[in-house]
């Protein structure tokens, strides 16, 4: 049964008086308990999306058009107060750098109680044992010492746990985590990610997880959708996005990920940068850094296409 249903939305900033569009009429479908896995490069459109999904887009930046439907109402047709409500209680999200995130003045436990005080009418005199087990449920040692310490006296791994216990605290449907583990290393990777599987079971949560990092994708994922700079380019199951990619973006990803069983294979890298929103090829996004493009690729844009059963590319040359 469908959690958030994502119809054409368009998000834009207003750049030196130009309309540039950051997410470019996407539109995905979230069912209750799974986790779905956006990836790509940097400038793709991941972080807009799940701030337009927040309702946290301010100016510069606007929503143009499009529906957001959580839980059977299009979050884009209420009002600010209503959004407040549903912020933080039903939809929470994890931010990538939880150093900027958190208060650097104020105690950690009470930053994680402040849900409970605005969305569940807790009193402050009576959040502690609640937030306490909140940071024993992820994993913080120590916890009741710890309650009343200050963001910089937290590792970099135990400070995203504290933004994963805030944010989990109201127990929402929805989870959206920012790439919850870029600044990590790989044993701390894989201890937030144990922690976010284990959540999602207990809390019976649904998940959307941004990353770039396409071992994470394989390893937490139910399906998979790849944008770049704000569009769709291919969209699927996880078992099918890595047995049969379709669109050459994808594929280059891919080819981006080192193989222990091939030590002679050269790690690949995709040439060029991403383009910045003022400066968006005319047709085909990935136009200018794609080996097949064509006159064609580069004047007119493909639509997205069921090219197979559930699984979704755009690409004029969808066999490449």
């Amino acid at each position: 049964m469908a959690l958030l249903e994502v119809e054409n939305l368009k998000t834009y900033f207003d750049i030196e008086g130009k309309k540039c569009t950051a997410v470019d009429g996407i539109s995905f479908v979230l069912n209750k308990g799974e986790t779905m896995a956006v990836i790509g490069e940097s400038g793709s459109g991941k972080s807009v999306t799940a701030l337009s999904i927040m309702g946290l887009i301010d100016y510069p930046g606007k929503i143009a058009e499009g529906k957001i439907i959580f839980n059977g109402e299009d979050l884009l047709k209420k009002k600010e107060n209503e959004i407040r409500k549903i912020r933080g209680n039903e939809i929470a999200m994890i931010y990538q750098d939880p150093m900027t995130t958190l208060n650097p003045m104020n105690k950690v436990g009470e930053q994680i109680g402040e849900a409970l005080i605005i969305h569940k009418k807790n009193k402050k005199n009576e959040i502690k044992p609640i937030v306490i087990d909140l940071m024993k449920a992820v994993g913080i040692m120590d916890a009741e010492e710890r309650y009343n310490q200050l963001p910089d006296q937290f590792s970099g791994g135990m400070r995203q746990r504290l933004m994963i216990a805030m944010a989990i605290a109201c127990k929402p449907k929805l989870l959206i985590a920012d790439e919850p583990t870029t600044a990590l290393d790989v044993t701390i990777q894989a201890e937030i990610l144990d922690l976010l599987r284990n959540l999602k079971s207990s809390n019976d949560m649904s998940i959307i997880l941004n990353t770039h990092d396409l071992g994470v994708v394989a390893e937490m994922a139910d399906k998979v959708i790849v944008m770049y700079c704000g569009k769709i380019m291919e969209m699927t199951s996880n078992e099918e996005l890595f047995n049969n990619p379709l669109n050459p973006y994808t594929k280059k990803l891919m080819e981006c990920i080192p193989r222990v069983d091939d030590k002679k294979r050269r790690l690949q890298t995709i040439d060029g940068y991403v383009p910045y929103l003022t400066q968006l090829p005319k047709g085909c996004r990935f136009s200018n850094r794609c080996e097949y493009a064509t006159d064609k690729c580069k004047a007119e844009v493909p639509e997205l296409i069921e090219v197979e059963e559930g699984h979704w590319s755009r690409c004029w040359y969808i066999k490449i």
